[in-house]
C-alpha cells in the first residue's frame, strides 16, 4: 500500500477502532458492502495485560494494575488484520480486525476510511467536544470571586 501524507496511520485507524462503541462500529461496517469473507487465524479471546505507569510521566516505570483485552486475528486473502480491544467485547474485537485486513487493502482501504474511520472520528469528537463544554459549564473562576475583606 503506498502511503501518503493525508492517509492516518495503521496506529491512528487501529486506535479509532478500538476505542469506538461497539454499536456504532457495527453500524459503520454494516455500510460496506460485499466485505470479502475471512477466517480466523486466532479466534477472539479475552485476557489480562499489565498496565504500566511511570511517576510523573517520565519518572521510573511501575505496575499499575491488570485490565482485561479481548484480541482477534483474521486472514483477509493474504492480508492479516489484528483488533486489540479493552474489555471483553469478542465482537469487538473481530470487528476490529476485518477492518484492520480491509484498510491494508488498496482497493479497500479509501472505502472503510470514509464509510469506517472517518465516522468514528468525528463521533469521538463529537463526544469529546460535548463534554468539555459539559465541563466548561462547571468551571468556577476563583479569581473573580470576592474574597469577603471589607
Amino acid at each position: 500500500m503506498v502511503k501518503t501524507a493525508l492517509q492516518p496511520s495503521r496506529a491512528v485507524w487501529m486506535s479509532v477502532l478500538a476505542k469506538a462503541p461497539l454499536m456504532l462500529l457495527e453500524e459503520c461496517v454494516a455500510t460496506l458492502d460485499d466485505v470479502p469473507g475471512y477466517g480466523f487465524l486466532r479466534s477472539p479471546e479475552i485476557g489480562l495485560t499489565m498496565v504500566r505507569g511511570r511517576a510523573e510521566g517520565t519518572g521510573q516505570p511501575f505496575n499499575l494494575g491488570e485490565m482485561t483485552l479481548t484480541r482477534c486475528v483474521v486472514q483477509l486473502d493474504e492480508l492479516t488484520g489484528f483488533g486489540y480491544v479493552a474489555g471483553r467485547s469478542k465482537r469487538h474485537a473481530e470487528l476490529a480486525a476485518v477492518c484492520d485486513g480491509l484498510l491494508q487493502h488498496p482497493g479497500w482501504h479509501d472505502r472503510v476510511q470514509a464509510q469506517v474511520i472517518i465516522p468514528l472520528q468525528a463521533a469521538a469528537q463529537e463526544k469529546r467536544e460535548r463534554e468539555a463544554a459539559e465541563v466548561e459549564s462547571t468551571r468556577v473562576n476563583f479569581f473573580t470571586m470576592l474574597r469577603g475583606e471589607s
